[in-house]
Parts: C-alpha cells; sequence; structure tokens
C-alpha cells in the first residue's frame, strides 16, 4: 500500500502524451493544441472603422464635404482632401489618409457635407492594422485548449487545421453479479448499476466525449475474456469493481494473466483504498472501487489527471482552495481522508453521509477536503485545503 502522493507521482510518469493529428478548426472544440499557431496575416488586414460615421482627416475644421461612401467589403480607393469625409460603416475599410471617424451621431450631416457638433480625439474609431494580432505573431501556445471564442479567432485569421493531441480511446468495464441496468426491473438482492453512466459523465467533462461501456459478471474466466479483447482497442480502461480481495474479486488477477503490468495496489486513502493501476503498452489501467463514492473519488485525484496529462493539458491538477473550517474534523484512521464538501468565499462545511457507498451527498459536494494521514484532528475556525470537483 503506497501514499497519496507517491500514487500521483506514479500515475503522472506514467501518463505519456497522445499521438498527434491534424483536425480541422470547426471540429477542434475541446482538443490541445500539441504546437503553437502563427498568424498568417494582420487582424484586422486593414484599418477598420468602429463605429458608423464619417472618415475625415482630423483638423480644426469642423466641416467636411461628403465624397463617397465605405461599406464593409469595400476598398474605396481615393485620397481625401482636408476638407472632405466619407460615410463609413462599421469594419469598413478606413482609406488611407483618413486618420479619424467621427460617430454619426455626433454629426448633423445632409446628402452632401457634415457638420461636426463634438469634436473626437484624433484616430479615434480607427482600429489600426494588426490591432488584434500581427502577421507571424504567436496566435496560441501549444497546450492551449480549443474553446469556441478559439476557434471563431482562428477562423477569423483564414485558418483551417490545426495540429491537436488525439483524445484517447477510453473503455469501462463494470463487474457485478449483483447490478442490475436502470430501467430494468429489481429483484431481490440487486441494486442498480449506476457507476458506469457516472464515470462516462466524468469523463465528458474533460473532453471525453465517447466511451464504450462493457459488463460481465463476476467470473475469473468472463473477465479475463472481456479484457483481453478490450486492452487491444483502448488507450485508457476503467475498471468498477471487483477489484477488492473478497472471493469474488477477479479483476486484479484478470489483468496480470493479460500482461498488465501492475505499477500499484492499495492506496493508504478513505474512501478508494482498493485500485490498481497498470499499463500493458501504451493503455492505461484504472481498475476503481466497485463503491460510488470510492470510484469517483478516484476519478477525480487520479484518472482526470492522468487523461489530462495524456491529451495535452498544461495544468492537469485542479487549483487547490483554503477555507476555513466550520466543525471539528477527526482522523483516527491512519490514512488520508477525501470528504465531500461545499465552500463558499470564506468557509467549508463537511457534508453528512460520508460512506463510500453513498452519492447523495456526492451531488451537491463542490469539493473534496484533504486531511492527510498524518493529521489526527483539525479544529473548527482552522484552514484547511480542499480539492475543487465539477
Amino acid at each position: 500500500m503506497i501514499k497519496v502522493e507517491e500514487a500521483i507521482a506514479i500515475i503522472e510518469a506514467n501518463s505519456t502524451k497522445m499521438p498527434t493529428q491534424s483536425i480541422a478548426v470547426s471540429k477542434a472544440l475541446g482538443y490541445v493544441l500539441a504546437e503553437k499557431v502563427i498568424s498568417p496575416i494582420n487582424m484586422p488586414p486593414f484599418r477598420q472603422s468602429a463605429m458608423d460615421g464619417y472618415a475625415f482627416t482630423h483638423s480644426i475644421r469642423h466641416q467636411y464635404d461628403i465624397i463617397g461612401t465605405s461599406q464593409a467589403g469595400d476598398h474605396l480607393n481615393i485620397k481625401l482632401k482636408n476638407t472632405e469625409a466619407v460615410r463609413i460603416f462599421t469594419g469598413a475599410f478606413v482609406p488611407d489618409n483618413a486618420d479619424t471617424v467621427v460617430m454619426q451621431e455626433h454629426v448633423m450631416a445632409n446628402k452632401d457635407s457634415i457638420l461636426i457638433a463634438t469634436m473626437p480625439e484624433k484616430a479615434a474609431n480607427v482600429r489600426p492594422k494588426g490591432e488584434q494580432i500581427a502577421k507571424d505573431d504567436i496566435v496560441f501556445e501549444a497546450n492551449t485548449i480549443i474553446t469556441p471564442a478559439a476557434i471563431g479567432f482562428l477562423a477569423g485569421l483564414g485558418i483551417t487545421e490545426v495540429e491537436v493531441y488525439k483524445k484517447p480511446k477510453t473503455a469501462i468495464l463494470v463487474t457485478g453479479n449483483e447490478l442490475v441496468q436502470p430501467g430494468k426491473k429489481l429483484k431481490k438482492g440487486k441494486i442498480f448499476e449506476s457507476n458506469s453512466v457516472m464515470l462516462e459523465a466524468a469523463l465528458q467533462t474533460i473532453g471525453i466525449k465517447k466511451t464504450k461501456i462493457y459488463r460481465v459478471n463476476d467470473n475469473l474466466k468472463a473477465t479475463k475474456k472481456a479484457l483481453k479483447s478490450i486492452l487491444k482497442k483502448y488507450d485508457i480502461v476503467l475498471i468498477s469493481g471487483g477489484i477488492s480481495v473478497g472471493d469474488y474479486d477477479f479483476v486484479k488477477e484478470a489483468l496480470l494473466q493479460n500482461g498488465v503490468k501492475e505499477l500499484f495496489y492499495k492506496i493508504n486513502q478513505k474512501p478508494g483504498k482498493p485500485m490498481f493501476f497498470g499499463s500493458k503498452e501504451e493503455t492505461l489501467v484504472f481498475a476503481l472501487p466497485g463503491n460510488p463514492a470510492s470510484s469517483l473519488t478516484n476519478f477525480y485525484i487520479y484518472v482526470s489527471p492522468a487523461i489530462k496529462n495524456r491529451i495535452g493539458f498544461s495544468e492537469i491538477h485542479k487549483t487547490k482552495v483554503v477555507r476555513k473550517l466550520n466543525s471539528d474534523v477527526k482522523n483516527d484512521t491512519g490514512k488520508t481522508l477525501f470528504l465531500k464538501a461545499k465552500y463558499d468565499e470564506t468557509n467549508v462545511t463537511v457534508l453528512n453521509s460520508q460512506s463510500s457507498a453513498m452519492l447523495n451527498t456526492f451531488a451537491v459536494a463542490n469539493s473534496l477536503l484533504i486531511v492527510p494521514e498524518n493529521i489526527e484532528q483539525y479544529k473548527k475556525g482552522q484552514l484547511v485545503t480542499l480539492l475543487p470537483i465539477d
């Protein structure tokens, strides 16, 4: 059995980056850039009007003759005299020797001339060429997550493809004779299976949108056979249940018989002690406890950072926060505790129902309170460390 910190370090050391691929910008949402992106153009590519109004050469004059119109998409190639102005619209090309745009609300106009009632500062309402970004400047560094705004920015620069890390092919194997899928009749001795949909949803929060779910009974031969097939197809394999030391827990044995290298088994923590982490070639295997709260706790602490590391996130761990404790907390286990909690601007409350089988308070928690194994008690009012959760 190893410490929490050791488990985290082992997982990080073995979570190698996924291969890269070129992908259409329009399909890149949620992917992470594998290389920096350079701007092929200036943005804007020409001086633009920031307002609907009139472009002119700034002077002490207030009256100007209107000699044309510049609307978005036009290139009005004229040279203004210092007595002339053009009608202009937002986003339109500003004639080369015009240096200022006056808002239409600040002029009195007829079809031939304008009188500026409120004179703007020189260069007002003119977006310089390259104001957002200059040609050959870095648009995004490598390891940047592609957001909707990033897609819009890239498209606006005329970029159609980017190099990103591939998303890992991910599978969940659920074990347990007692499990029944929601929607089916619940017989005596059976429980509804929830870990697969819970873990599938948790994966979606970090950008893994497609996950294949498999199910197997508590049987060594069946478990071994299922894993043999799964390990050939997927980059990340999550297993729910069957990893403890009961008479019907066959997952560890089945993994070892399939050539999975054991990197650690069991962590000195509560909940979530019986967890196996291993690898076979480039495939990572996380055998998680069957109890729902234990399984989700270990997902947040171990699985999520590992996947983020593989798909190129620059920050794989959530930033911890510090809050003032609303009540005493005891730790007589000698283990690191992860307690479901809810924090606000200043305080944190440890929630009821901390059992590893219970999700009712996990469903409203926004953090896990971390109590290190060498801490026997936290007092009310003491500052404590929290891991925010989705």
